[in-house]
């Protein structure tokens, strides 16, 4: 087997009730982990996932270690049944801290507990009503860019995740958020719509909740990583613990820039790309960014083994 593929990890939006149910039971590790994490949030998290509900479920500080110990979990599953390590990791937004884990830069306990406060710290800074974020599709970025400029007069409005070509999420301040969809619409945006989250993720409205997060962050030990980590503030590719502890920081009031992400690992001659967790987001996001790329998604027993054959 080569270890010439990538493996990325979703974020928050690939959460759904009765997730990983499919494979839960066929690999005890999966138990494992959420034992694990279970007894530092002190609340039976498998319990959430498997019955919900979906309220319960899409409470920011819930999604976000919910979703990180899937995919660490898939992750687990995956070691036991393959000898190759990736080339390279990367994950979006809160998936990044699934990759820093896999890659042995923080304890998966640590991170367990770092993503629940950090998911605490974005809920505080922004009271529910304020914040906005909504999926732009159809204009380039540019565009979108000019529109949020011009409304960011006294209100925050910015681009948060630059997903694929022709797909921008914005995040900010209610008002500002409806007013970029109401211009990107007679622009001729395809689609301008809401999203169903009250934090405006990766903005300048979660500066507040990075200064709060420092502490956090300062109680946890970085260790260099053993597979190199693609970061989604700039897209760099990062090995030593200080750089990516700093940059994970700014990751809270920054976009993410994935479609850069995607494409400094297609320009690594990486032609594979494995996505690690619940659901087939990223997939479909990589898909349009680089069509080149052979993708495939670990889920159940029959995927491990199909992306078994695909890197062998």
């Amino acid at each position: 087997m080569n270890n010439h593929y990538a493996i990325v990890f979703p974020g928050q939006g690939s959460q759904s009730v009765g997730m990983m149910t499919s494979i839960y039971e066929t690999y005890p590790i999966i138990a494992e982990c959420f034992s694990e994490a279970s007894a530092i949030l002190g609340y039976d998290l498998w319990e959430i996932i498997a019955n919900g509900p979906e309220t319960k479920l899409n409470q920011t500080e819930i999604t976000q270690p919910a979703l990180l110990v899937c995919a660490y979990a898939t992750w687990k599953v995956w070691q036991t049944q393959n000898e190759s390590a990736p080339a390279v990791l990367a994950g979006h937004s809160l998936g990044e801290y699934t990759a820093l884990v896999c890659a042995g830069v923080i304890k998966f306990s640590d991170a367990v507990s770092l993503v629940a406060e950090r998911g605490r710290c974005m809920q505080e800074a922004v009271p529910n009503g304020i914040g906005a974020m909504a999926a732009i599709l159809g204009l380039k970025d540019e565009s979108i860019e000019d529109i949020c400029d011009a409304v960011s007069t006294e209100l925050i409005v910015s681009p948060a995740n630059y997903n694929s070509p022709g797909q921008i999420v914005i995040a900010g301040h209610k008002e500002a958020v409806e007013e970029v969809i109401s211009i990107s619409k007679e622009q001729g945006a395809k689609r301008a719509i809401m999203l169903p989250v009250s934090v405006p993720s990766h903005c300048e409205l979660m500066r507040q909740a990075a200064d709060k997060f420092t502490s956090c962050l300062d109680e946890v030990d970085f260790n260099d990583a053993v597979i190199p980590v693609i970061q989604n503030v700039d897209a760099k590719e990062r090995t030593a613990a200080k750089d990516i502890k700093e940059i994970i920081l700014q990751q809270l009031f920054l976009p993410v820039r994935w479609v850069e992400v995607v494409k400094k690992i297609h320009e690594k001659n990486i032609s594979i790309i494995i996505e690690c967790g619940p659901g087939k987001v990223l997939s479909g996001l990589n898909k349009r960014i680089e069509r080149s790329l052979t993708l495939h998604c670990l889920q159940d027993e029959e995927s491990i083994i199909q992306a078994r054959e695909i890197i062998a």
